[in-house]
């Protein structure tokens, strides 16, 4: 998510459910084995495509990928 949250940065996230998310969130993800930040690009059904802050596009994954919203960016690491 270089950009919005640079490497090493804090972030807190909140479990909650697809229904609360909407394009523009950041969000935890499942992805090909791995896990990690992406930033919401549209929603449907029951999938949400995901992709980066630079404008590149990762693809569309299932509700059920979806682990958490990340609700705050911490400027300063002491400030959790």
């Amino acid at each position: 998510m270089r950009g919005r949250i640079e490497s090493g940065q804090r972030v807190s996230m909140k479990v909650c459910s697809f229904d609360e998310i909407k394009e523009g969130d950041i969000v935890f993800v499942k992805w090909k084995g791995n896990y990690l930040l992406h930033l919401v690009k549209a929603i449907r059904a029951d999938q949400l495509l995901i992709g980066n802050n630079l404008g590149k596009i990762n693809g569309w994954i299932p509700k059920e990928n979806l682990l958490a919203k990340v609700i705050q960016v911490h400027e300063d690491p002491s400030s959790i």
